[in-house]
């Protein structure tokens, strides 16, 4: 299986406001990229972490796609530029999955064409992820929306979205947990945000990243169904006007989960709700790779 995870460079860490425990010389560094933006005013980087708007850490990725079933022996490509960290932040992530792969690794000398032209290095990175297995997401911009809403268009391909609002306490208590309890949590607050194909109703979000079905269908039988009265039952006093979705909702519709603490209550609901034709049996997964659990101890 062949995975392909989107970014983590420092102007985008910059732009999210987000603090990731490098102390002065992080504070230092992305404080001098953040004045690019003179309306970015970022006081509270614990309150952007809190509310999910932080992007995850290579390593976070890692543990998350591990929680989730996948063995070492995916096949991860990373869709970047420069990684915040380099080398040093990226060893966790290989460590978890040994088969790692960027434009760097293979096609070094194929790539000196496209070097100095950043959007001909993007588009390689697109075409990599569009043809991927499975697109982890790391951040809410246009091009993940984009590749999020083509794979979805063409054929349908899972793209998994961090539900990082839930994940952020994990993680932060990561060192005080079992590993079967943290993927326990982790394959609980992902629901819903594994890339099922009714996951998200049509019309919902922005277009390209959750594109309507209605467009496929033929313009001539689409006009003429819409001349066509609509009828509604005994009672229903619903216009045209009320059943129509918005289109400029945003990543507010993404499902909201219970905390932590409701998670027993509401798993059976959850569990009649979910579509699991491609994803994991998620409660069938057992743990049986100590060095996991090292790695949450750490």
């Amino acid at each position: 299986m062949f995975f392909s995870c989107y970014r983590f460079e420092p102007d985008m860490l910059a732009f999210s406001g987000c603090y990731y425990g490098g102390g002065d010389k992080e504070r230092k560094e992305l404080g001098a990229i953040r004045k690019r933006w003179k309306t970015l005013h970022i006081s509270n980087p614990d309150k952007e972490r809190r509310h999910g708007k932080c992007p995850l850490t290579p390593l976070e990725v890692g543990l998350m796609l591990r929680a989730l079933g996948y063995g070492s022996d995916v096949h991860i490509y990373v869709a970047s530029g420069e990684v915040y960290g380099g080398e040093e932040t990226l060893a966790p992530l290989k460590a978890l999955f040994p088969n790692f792969y960027s434009k760097e690794t293979i096609a070094s000398k194929e790539l000196e064409p496209f070097s100095s032209f950043s959007s001909r290095m993007a588009a390689l990175d697109f075409i990599v992820c569009d043809e991927s297995d499975i697109f982890v997401t790391n951040n809410n911009g246009n091009m993940a929306k984009i590749l999020a809403g083509r794979r979805k268009y063409f054929g349908h391909k899972p793209t998994i979205r961090p539900n990082a609002k839930k994940l952020y306490r994990l993680f932060l208590n990561q060192t005080s947990t079992t590993w079967d309890t943290f993927a326990s949590k982790v394959r609980s607050y992902q629901r819903g945000f594994m890339g099922e194909p009714n996951e998200v109703r049509p019309g919902r979000g922005e277009f390209h990243e959750n594109p309507a079905t209605c467009i496929c269908e033929d313009s001539e039988a689409r006009t003429k169904k819409d001349s066509v009265p609509r009828k509604y039952g005994k009672g229903d006093s619903l216009t045209r006007k009320e059943v129509m979705v918005s289109d400029d909702q945003n990543d507010e519709d993404d499902p909201e989960w219970s905390d932590p603490d409701d998670d027993e209550d509401q798993r059976g609901l959850q569990d009649k709700e979910l579509n699991n034709g491609t994803v994991l049996d998620y409660d069938s997964i057992i743990s049986e790779e100590p060095e996991l659990e090292e790695m949450l101890s750490d």
